[in-house]
């Protein structure tokens, strides 16, 4: 058998991490090294190879052809190679699993299902993290965020489409019954999502999708929390937008309402993602993404 041709390992490591994160920062940040270690042992690397992995420039790094190519090898192998470790380990079946989730999703969608996985899966234990800006996927295993493209290098399975449409409380549309067409918008108390994602939609987003013209609001309330908004919208302060799923509960319990037909269907999507790097967590995240996935039939039946 001939032996085996490697690189060293510390730069393949230090190479997983920047392809993944596409940031040195941020690589070494997770390695607890500094960014010039990082930096170092990828240009070892390239060097070694003979090719270009990452191509740097002032604003942004992404991965050339070859760079993709190896990464896919590279993340595969160590996934396989921490794996085999914790088989051999013989590490205790209680594991903590990471889920990172936008703190809309969290609180109004996850949140109310988590008991029945905690129910069938006693040995892994949940730690939720809630943040409206998901910009490290290095800090879960799992995420639960809306893209319109889902980011590179990482496991992705779509969730549900989104759908976006007016809500409000029963009592606010008795005090404003034109509420029932996109005209009679205007009479009314606008509910804004300040400070949202970039791939989160506006009012006039919503209105150009539609391709109908936006009325201008009697009064606007911006709010930089879509949690804190759907309280808002819940005590009759004004009219928002519902994103499904988000808000079936609340429709399907009566608090709030879809005054009118209209409904916005971007294609966009919200999507589980999971960490591209390796991980001991691998068969959690599995039980995790399997649960989260096999609820998604009864959520659609129900929703109709």
């Amino acid at each position: 058998m001939r032996s085996l041709t490697l690189p060293p390992l510390k730069s393949l490591i230090a190479f997983e991490a920047a392809a993944r994160n596409l940031s040195f920062t941020q690589a070494a940040i997770e390695l607890n090294v500094t960014q010039g270690a990082v930096s170092k042992q990828v240009k070892l690397l390239e060097e070694y190879l003979g090719k270009e992995l990452l191509v740097r420039t002032t604003k942004k790094m992404e991965l050339s052809a070859n760079g993709y190519e190896f990464y896919e090898v590279v993340r595969d192998s160590l996934t396989a190679l921490a794996d085999g470790t914790e088989k051999i380990r013989d590490l205790p079946s209680g594991q903590e699993l990471t889920v990172a989730a936008t703190t809309a999703m969290a609180s109004l969608w996850l949140m109310p299902k988590v008991s029945s996985f905690r129910a069938k899966n006693e040995d892994i234990e949940l730690r939720i993290i809630a943040a409206d800006n998901l910009n490290d996927q290095a800090q879960s295993d799992i995420m639960l965020n809306y893209f319109r493209d889902p980011p590179q290098g990482c496991k992705a399975s779509a969730l549900f489409e989104e759908e976006i449409f007016p809500v409000c409380s029963p009592d606010y549309l008795k005090k404003y019954p034109a509420l029932i067409s996109p005209e009679g918008l205007s009479d009314c108390t606008w509910l804004y999502l300040e400070d949202m994602q970039k791939d989160w939609l506006g009012w006039q987003d919503w209105f150009d999708g539609l391709g109908i013209p936006a009325p201008s609001p009697k009064h606007r309330v911006k709010i930089n929390s879509y949690s804190m908004l759907m309280q808002a919208c819940l005590g009759g302060q004004g009219i928002a937008l519902g994103w499904s799923y988000l808000v079936d509960d609340m429709i399907k319990s009566g608090d709030l309402i879809k005054p009118m037909s209209q409904m916005l269907k971007t294609g966009s999507k919200f999507w589980l993602v999971e960490s591209g790097g390796y991980t001991r967590n691998k068969r959690s995240v599995e039980v995790f993404r399997n649960w989260l996935i096999g609820l998604l039939p009864s959520l659609e039946a129900d929703r109709r």
